[in-house]
């Protein structure tokens, strides 16, 4: 097993069932990691060239920066991260 880098974050998937995003740094091969995780087991993951990252990050902002914009009504629909909420 691979210890996970010090620089790094985990983010929970919402749908619970231990299923998480794991972002890892590796500098020294000039990559970005994301790792799809249920539990302990490691189901795939995605090798991001740094020189990525920029664009990478611009399209998170860009798609945060358009749920911001929505329209009342569908906004009220959406978590505060801006993800749908589960509908009744």
């Amino acid at each position: 097993m691979v210890a996970f880098p010090t620089r790094g974050e985990v983010f929970v998937d919402q749908r619970g069932e231990s299923r998480a995003l794991r972002l890892a740094w590796h500098a020294e091969s000039d990559v970005v990691v994301l790792s799809l995780w249920q539990g302990d087991r490691c189901s795939g993951s995605f090798r991001l060239a740094m020189s990525e990252v920029p664009r990478f990050v611009q399209a998170l902002v860009d798609g945060l920066g358009d749920a911001a914009n929505l329209p009342a009504a569908q906004a009220a629909r959406l978590g505060p991260a801006g993800i749908a909420l589960a509908s009744s």
